[in-house]
């Protein structure tokens, strides 16, 4: 899911089920749940979220999103993607007092008036059958910040930051996401290199290329997930960081000699 190609200020209505590959968003993004369920896979937590629900999704934070239907109704959601022009700006017109730490942390808002206030506002908008105007839409995001200010000052260290991500520790930052399917020169920014410095620090770091490596992790957490917890292959094969289920297949098979579908049979 890549909110460049959104607008800033938009509803979802998921009918059926929908499960997305990888959700790694450029910019922070306010949530409201309006009906049915949203889950959110992190790297060791699974967020649910429900009607009512309110959350700040981090920028290059990675996870896999669900929306769920629940109770007979879609899921529905409002949200708010802040640009970070519109954050440079602001910001800068309204600098804090207390130094920025850098959080990658979702964040659960309270309930609060001011927050139903403002997805109140923007129920009408969406019945326009062209997109909320440019002027519109940056107007409601800084109403948005204002708010959310206003709600919690610990939103400055998630709206408020905008370097790019720093050196991180190779190992411990892989071990916990593998199974997310990324590119190399993606997991490479996210760790503070380049694509040349992250093959050459994860050769070093681990004794084998990057993609060797990450295709052994993922079959291994497969063949656990199918052996140990009894889950069918087309569960899994996303959630372990492959495209398509031929294509797991093929590999699985390749590494350990039989399908599978053989699994535990």
């Amino acid at each position: 899911m890549e909110a460049a190609n959104i607008a800033e200020v938009f509803i979802s209505c998921k009918k059926e089920r929908h499960y997305s590959r990888e959700v790694m968003l450029p910019h922070p993004a306010l949530v409201r749940i309006i009906s049915g369920e949203i889950r959110i896979a992190a790297a060791d937590q699974i967020f649910q979220f429900f009607a009512g629900d309110t959350l700040l999704i981090p920028r290059n934070q990675l996870g896999r999103m669900s929306k769920l239907p629940l109770d007979g109704k879609p899921c529905i959601s409002v949200s708010v993607v802040f640009r970070p022009n519109v954050l440079r700006q602001y910001y800068a017109a309204h600098p804090v007092s207390s130094p920025i730490i850098h959080t990658s942390c979702l964040m659960i808002l309270n309930d609060h008036p001011l927050l139903e206030s403002l997805f109140n506002s923007l129920t009408p908008y969406f019945k326009l059958t062209d997109a909320l105007p440019a002027g519109l839409a940056v107007f409601k995001m800084e109403e948005a910040i204002r708010v959310l200010r206003a709600i919690d000052t610990n939103v400055d260290h998630l709206l408020g930051q905008f370097e790019e991500p720093g050196k991180l520790d190779l190992v411990d930052f892989m071990e916990k996401n593998y199974m997310f399917n990324l590119s190399l020169k993606k997991f490479g920014y996210l760790t503070g290199r380049s694509l040349t410095t992250y093959k050459k620090d994860f050769q070093k770091a681990f004794k084998c290329s990057p993609g060797k490596w990450l295709t052994l992790k993922r079959l291994e957490l497969a063949h656990y997930q199918i052996f140990e917890k009894k889950r069918k292959p087309v569960e899994i094969y996303m959630d372990v960081g492959f495209e398509n289920l031929s294509h797991f297949s093929f590999a699985f098979k390749k590494q350990f000699g039989y399908n599978p579908t053989d699994v535990g049979s």
